[in-house]
């Protein structure tokens, strides 16, 4: 056993490393190149093309968000029927596999979905086109949301622009309020009645459950939304910026809280729980309280009406709120595209007012475009509403959580998810779980410093 546990921590060691000399490299080039140029680096540097024709285009939230873009690549080729777009709707849980396959054997797309948690994985095997120098001469230049693009930007290693906001999206409680009527609960505004609300809406002879919980893919973000949430520890790194506060005692303990609901508050299918398959659950009609976020808000409205509310998350002791960071969703260009004039036709034209706007009413997310995001349908959908209010007035503490790293989404995802699983069904401590992961943590970071010099 000890033998495979060096074995795996070399092997991360390894692939942390290569990606990490990958980045720099990557980096260096377009530094030398002056990036804003939008040339690309390395590899194959694809072309400008036509601005006509036919380009591909790799959606990473598909069946999803399949609806809403195939009415935008409509609405796109109406506008410019000299371009033909074909769609490409590929799950989320397979996405980032699916591109890095491409990215090693070849038929990349010409444009596709590059979020925070991908954008330097991406980066680091060439495969992205920086995009500084399109937006600076573009019609949305000083138009997009600055924070969203900064944050992008910093995901990508911090020297280049590889993705365009196009949303951003928050973590959101949402709770039954007809039973919590019933029950004469409070509304679950801070942890502490949050806790309670969970023991006293469980039933398990009725099969009435006070929460589901995420124990499937993304389950690391949202234990680390709780953890943080409940410590009240607001930074991911301590002050050396060398050694990851996950495994603080705090943290440690707080994790402990939120496991031991499973099974006792929750469904035990909550061990498998995607968040398509944790939002049936709770659009089953059975559940009290649910943790996702702004994406699932039209399900609720389609299972609940009224009967429901999506809030930011809880406070902490001293109504102090503390959350980790939710990244920012964007779209990229692919280094090899023959078609970049196209391809960036289509992302500026995803981007415009009327699309970006029409997308995250969708979606139920916070606009990109600044001129969107003051559309009327924000004011009408509260949780939006709520949760953008949360990150502007003060009253919200984020965690960031370090997407820059190359190897932060195959820690956070591929290595860890199935070892939390271990943790909820009780064969590994909360304690040990997140030694390891810190374990990985910190030895990525030294690896990025380094680098960074």
């Amino acid at each position: 056993m000890t033998h495979l546990r060096n074995k795996k921590i070399s092997n991360h060691r390894s692939r942390r490393a290569a990606l990490a000399v990958a980045l720099g490299f990557v980096l260096a080039l377009t530094a030398t190149a002056c990036g804003d140029d939008g040339s690309g680096t390395g590899g194959d540097k694809g072309s400008e093309g036509s601005g006509k024709g036919e380009i591909v285009f790799w959606d990473n939230n598909g069946g999803v968000r399949t609806d809403i873009w195939k009415e935008i690549i409509a609405d796109f080729q109406k506008a410019n029927p000299d371009i033909e777009v074909e769609y490409v709707g590929i799950a989320a849980t397979e996405y980032q596999s699916k591109v890095d396959t491409a990215i090693q054997g070849g038929g990349l797309p010409d444009v596709g979905g590059v979020g925070a948690a991908m954008a330097a994985g991406f980066a680091a095997q060439g495969a992205l086109e920086p995009l500084d120098g399109r937006l600076s001469k573009s019609s949305l230049n000083g138009k997009l949301n600055e924070a969203m693009v900064e944050s992008l930007k910093s995901a990508g290693g911090g020297e280049a622009l590889y993705s365009i906001p196009t949303s951003a999206n928050n973590g959101v409680l949402y709770y039954r309020t007809d039973l919590f009527k019933a029950a004469g609960l409070d509304e679950p505004t801070t942890w502490d009645t949050f806790y309670k609300a969970a023991e006293k809406l469980t039933d398990k002879d009725k099969n009435k459950f006070g929460y589901t919980i995420r124990g499937g893919a993304g389950s690391i973000a949202q234990a680390l939304d709780a953890m943080y949430g409940q410590s009240g520890i607001t930074s991911f790194w301590d002050s050396s910026g060398e050694k990851t506060t996950v495994n603080d005692p705090k943290n440690v303990a707080a994790l402990e809280k939120y496991v031991g609901l499973y099974k006792k508050v929750t469904p035990a299918a909550g061990l498998n729980n995607d968040f398509t398959k944790m939002v049936a659950q709770f659009d089953s009609g059975t559940i009290g309280m649910l943790n996702h976020n702004l994406g699932s808000y039209q399900d609720h409205v389609k299972a609940f009406g009224d009967k429901f509310r999506g809030i930011p998350q809880p406070t902490g002791p001293g109504g102090k709120r503390v959350q980790v960071s939710n990244p920012v969703d964007g779209l990229g260009m692919f280094r090899s595209s023959k078609n970049k004039e196209a391809t960036w036709k289509f992302i500026e034209f995803a981007l415009s007012h009327e699309e970006n706007s029409k997308f995250n009413e969708s979606a139920g997310q916070v606009p990109a475009n600044n001129e969107a995001a003051k559309d009327e349908w924000i004011q009408q959908a509260e949780p939006t509403k709520l949760a953008a209010a949360a990150l502007t007035d003060g009253s919200t503490s984020i965690v960031q959580l370090p997407y820059y790293l190359p190897d932060w989404n195959t820690i956070s995802k591929a290595d860890n998810e199935p070892a939390f699983q271990k943790v909820m069904d009780g064969q590994t401590s909360a304690k040990e779980f997140l030694d390891a992961l810190a374990h990985q943590l910190n030895k990525a970071q030294a690896e990025w410093n380094e680098q960074q010099g």
